[in-house]
């Protein structure tokens, strides 16, 4: 207790010495809060990353649906923040087969953790628009104060709000939507997270001030952080659990950071192609998809060296990522060009490109494999 005292002394200290216009010093942050891990690591050998086994994924490796989530119609949703709409694909003809007004700005569309309800992330129109995926049909909306993302934790007692705007996380009782606290992140830009194996903590990237921090998802508290520079956006946890991936848009140092959550520290930097955004899983948890908002691109990378092993031109301005039931297609968001992009994960081609709204961004393809969801805009575990 003595040392988490001394160590949020310490944080505090360094946040006011810097101000708001200074970043705070990474080497005062990035020590470890706890000598017990808030993570699992599951290596076979001395820490080879071609031995790690998955501990994550493994109920997302096949393309086999809950019965409970079979019943609904396969559908991918689009929320347009631009066009404050939601256009519906149907990806047996990959036609928009419906189109619907929503709040103001609409980011992503997040599946609940028993995947019975879809929510509309309004930021701006303060409020989550629920979707029955039985009708493709948004219900009443739901009060909830600049939702520009939303998860769940793995164990689904609480949903999390990221306020972008306001700086911090809102943790909600998913049932009711009662606030049960916030947590204040002192670096302007949150934006996406990612949840430990254990769901113990989690780690949200700060897209304007380069930093990537921890929270305490049981006490609800700020547990440390660490400076990656740049412009970092979307994380993913590793399919271990040993790291967590994080993109880095910045045109000057695009690619990928592998950070270690015990340490909190950038342990490596994947370079990618230019504009690196978003993140996703391959089906059978081998490979990582990075989408490369600036290039044009997809960048694969194979999650067993940490090597880019291939590079798709697909053009436009791919964005948030999401990937068919049998592995075979990636659907991707085109944020500035009104599209949505079908791409082969067998041979990188771009099949289809689906006109939609504008400012179509966190694309949801539902139903999928998995136990439950953790939101944004569809991760499953």
């Amino acid at each position: 207790m003595r040392r988490l005292t001394l160590t949020l002394l310490v944080l505090s200290s360094v946040l006011a010495a810097c101000g708001g216009a200074r970043r705070p010093d990474p080497e005062a942050l990035r020590k470890p809060l706890s000598t017990s891990p808030s993570h699992v690591q599951v290596r076979t050998d001395q820490g080879s990353a071609s031995s790690l086994r998955n501990i994550v994924y493994d109920h997302v490796t096949s393309s086999q649906l809950r019965p409970e989530v079979a019943k609904f119609p396969s559908r991918v949703y689009v929320p347009n923040n631009l066009a404050n709409t939601v256009d519906v694909i149907d990806p047996n003809t990959f036609q928009v087969i419906d189109h619907f007004k929503t709040g103001k700005v609409p980011h992503h569309i997040a599946p609940s953790w028993d995947m019975t309800t879809l929510y509309i992330d309004n930021t701006y129109g303060n409020s989550l628009t629920p979707i029955d995926p039985m009708t493709g049909k948004p219900g009443t909306p739901i009060p909830v104060e600049d939702p520009y993302n939303l998860y769940f934790t793995p164990d689904g007692t609480k949903a999390i709000v990221v306020a972008e705007r306001f700086q911090r996380l809102d943790f909600y009782d998913p049932h009711t939507w009662t606030r049960l606290k916030s947590v204040p992140i002192p670096w302007a830009g949150a934006d996406h997270l990612d949840f430990s194996a254990d769901g113990h903590s989690l780690m949200v990237t700060t897209e304007f001030t380069g930093m990537l921090a921890r929270v305490d998802t049981q006490t609800m508290e700020l547990a440390g952080a660490v400076h990656l520079g740049g412009l970092p956006v979307d994380v993913k946890l590793s399919p271990d659990g040993g790291v967590f991936y994080v993109t880095n848009q910045d045109p000057n140092h695009s690619g990928v950071s592998v950070v270690d959550p015990v340490k909190m520290a950038e342990i490596q930097f994947i370079p990618t192609d230019t504009g690196a955004h978003g993140l996703y899983i391959s089906r059978d948890a081998t490979k990582l998809y990075v989408s490369n908002r600036i290039a044009g691109s997809i960048s694969v990378v194979d999650l067993a060296t940490r090597a880019v092993v291939a590079t798709w031109k697909i053009g436009g301005s791919p964005d948030m990522i999401q990937i068919s039931p049998d592995g075979r297609q990636l659907w991707v968001s085109g944020r500035f060009d009104a599209s949505v992009y079908v791409v082969d994960t067998t041979t990188g081609r771009l099949l289809h490109r689906i006109k939609v709204g504008s400012g179509a961004h966190g694309i949801c393809f539902f139903p999928q494999p998995g136990r439950f969801s953790v939101g944004h805009n569809g991760v499953y575990r």
